[in-house]
This record gives structure tokens, sequence and C-alpha cells, in this order.
């Protein structure tokens, strides 16, 4: 793994016992010594700390750099206020995603976290359309997530027990600036903090001395997303789908759509738009099979128990340790119901699975 870059974070998760694989790059923790089952069940009871510093993170400034931004993504920036996050997806000219991101707006400037396994592509992307584009290199990007989370970090940093979710601001710790948002990819309440790198080791560990607190690893990470229905990039959701295909029409507010006061004006509006209005092909939706045995990415899905041409395929699966159940998250035809009996083919056997609504899993975000 010599040619892969590692966090600042690197030398504590070996310390914490973490088994290292490559991920997007990096050597990353798949798990620790607790295991993936018992992380993730842990991070749903009290809290668990991520290390998430091998994504981008990215300052656009100015008084206009909203405006400029918006001719990118899909999604309403211009009306994002000041203090808040949204998230948005790049777009390209075929109305397929290049990435998805998060937005923040904080007063003269632009605070943008993407995908790490996109970060070149992305960077690249902006600095073609946008004037300013400043890479933040010398800061680590950590998640706290989980019930326990808000009494943990208020204990350390006063204030940000009165957030809410998808509220962001600047709070000092010990002299250092962090970068706290309200969020997190686990539908789990809970905090993303951009921590000086030279101070990050020192921050996770004074929040690891919680009792409340367990590292957690890419495994449970994966579980926890797959839950809450959340969409991995490159797996979920990638260049050949579009935003309405990938269930993420919520995301795009009513100024960007047909007849808002901002419609258009992003790469692949034309068939986004029409989407839109007149619904997709096909749709992202939730599985559940049946029985114990998982339905994993690539599993194809059938309409019968027998015959015919599949109808649409697993993207994300898995077994769910909080609904102590598999799962699923699979494209079929739009207008499949909920309820419907689908068969996804594993190891040449047809399994039946429900259509069932995302998340598996109730989300706990601070409203």
């Amino acid at each position: 793994m010599s040619d892969l870059k590692r966090t600042p974070l690197y030398d504590l998760h070996v310390e914490l016992g973490a088994k290292m694989v490559p991920f997007a790059g990096y050597e990353m923790p798949v798990q620790y010594p607790l295991g993936v089952m018992k992380e993730h069940l842990h991070t749903r009871a009290k809290a668990g700390l991520f290390d998430v510093s091998h994504m981008g993170q990215v300052i656009v400034p100015g008084a206009r750099a909203a405006e400029a931004f918006e001719a990118l993504v899909p999604v309403s920036l211009t009306g994002l206020k000041e203090g808040r996050q949204r998230y948005a997806m790049f777009t390209n000219d075929e109305g397929g995603i290049l990435d998805d991101l998060m937005v923040a707006n904080r007063g003269d400037h632009l605070f943008v976290v993407v995908n790490a396994a996109c970060k070149g592509t992305d960077l690249a992307h902006m600095r073609a359309h946008l004037d300013v584009v400043e890479e933040i290199t010398d800061r680590a990007l950590l998640a706290l997530q989980g019930p326990a989370a808000e009494g943990v970090l208020e204990a350390l940093v006063p204030g940000v027990a009165a957030m809410r979710f998808m509220d962001v601001g600047i709070f000092g710790w010990n002299g250092a600036e962090l970068w706290v948002s309200r969020s997190g990819y686990t539908g789990e309440d809970g905090y993303e903090i951009s921590v000086p790198e030279a101070r990050a080791v020192e921050f996770a560990r004074a929040l690891l001395a919680d009792e409340a607190v367990e590292p957690i690893g890419l495994g449970a990470r994966d579980s926890l997303r797959l839950e809450a229905g959340l969409c991995l990039y490159g797996h979920d959701i990638d260049t050949t789908t579009s935003p309405v295909e990938g269930n993420l029409a919520w995301a795009i507010q009513k100024a960007r759509r047909k007849r808002g006061e901002r419609e258009g004006g992003f790469p692949g509006a034309a068939r986004i738009l029409s989407e839109l209005e007149d619904g997709p092909s096909r749709l992202r939706m939730g599985l559940r099979p049946e029985g114990r045995a998982p339905m994993r990415e690539g599993v194809e899905i059938f309409a019968s128990a027998e015959g015919g041409e599949p109808i649409g395929r697993v993207t994300s699966g898995g077994f769910g340790p909080s609904i102590e159940a598999p799962m699923a998250m699979a494209y079929l035809p739009a207008g499949t119901q909920e309820g419907t009996t689908v068969y996804g083919e594993v190891r040449g056997k047809r399994l039946p699975a429900t259509v069932v609504p995302m998340p598996f899993r109730p989300s706990t975000y601070k409203r």
C-alpha cells in the first residue's frame, strides 16, 4: 500500500488496532477490534468517531460565489442562508451525476466538501468554471455520529448543542479553530468537524476519552448509510444516473425547476427538468429480501420467480444490524409499487424481496 496516501490520524488508527485497507487512494480503517457489527450498533446507541479526512475540503470565495456555483448544480444556493449547508450534486451535459457534495454558506465564501474518489476531477471541474477555488490541505475532517454526539461535543466545544441539522459554524477549542456542521452520513444526529491537521490527533483523543465514543471504520459507515437509505457515489449514483432517477429530486428546490425564478441554467437541465415533470423511466428503490441472505451489489432483479429479462439490479446491499435483516437498494422501473415482490438472482437461485420505502430505519436528525 506504499503508493497510498495517509490521513493525519493514520498512526492513531494503527495504535487503536484498526485493520487498514485501500480506499479512494488512501489507507483507511475498515474496522477496529470491536468489529463491524458492534461498531454499527454502538454508533446507533451512543457515539461513533469516523475519520473522513480523505474527503476534499474546498473554499470558494467571493460575494457572488453562490451565484456562480449554481451554474454547476441543480440546487438553489443563492437562497441558502448564511450559517446553513445544503446537499448538492455536480451534473454533466447528459444529466448524469459527476459527484454529490455538501455546500455551506459561510458569509463571504462557500465551504464545499466533496467525495475522496472524485476530489481531483471535482477540483478541476470547479477551477474550469469558477474564478477562485482554494483546496484546503492542512485540515483533517472528523465525523462524530450518534445520540450521544451532542453531549460529548458540547462538553468540549460549548455552543454546538444549539445547532440544528445542517447548521454550520466556527468554534474555538484550546486555541484551535473548528469548522463544525451538524450533519453526517449515518442517519443519526451528529457533527462533522474540520480541525487543523496539527491538532487532529489531540482532538480525536479528547473525543475518544469520553466512554460514550468508539472509533468506527468504513465497514460500519457503509451499513449505517445503507440503513439510512443514503447513496454511495460510484455505486448508487454515477454519470449514468440522473438526480431524479437516483430519487434525489427532494434536493432540487422549486427555484431551479420549470417555472421557477432561476429555472435550469445547470448542466443536463433539459433532461433533469423533463424527468422532474414527467417522471424518469427507472428509480432507485429500497428492497427487503426475505430470509437472512443479503442481496449485494450487482445482483440482477426479475419480476417473476422464473423466466423473463432482468428489470433492474442492486447497487448496494448488505445486512442491517439495527433492523436485523438484509436490505438493498436497486434501480427498478419507475412505476414499481411499494409492497411489490421481485426476485433477486443469487448464485443461480431467484430469491424474493419486497419493494419498501427508504430509509430502512428512521433517521434521527435534530431538526
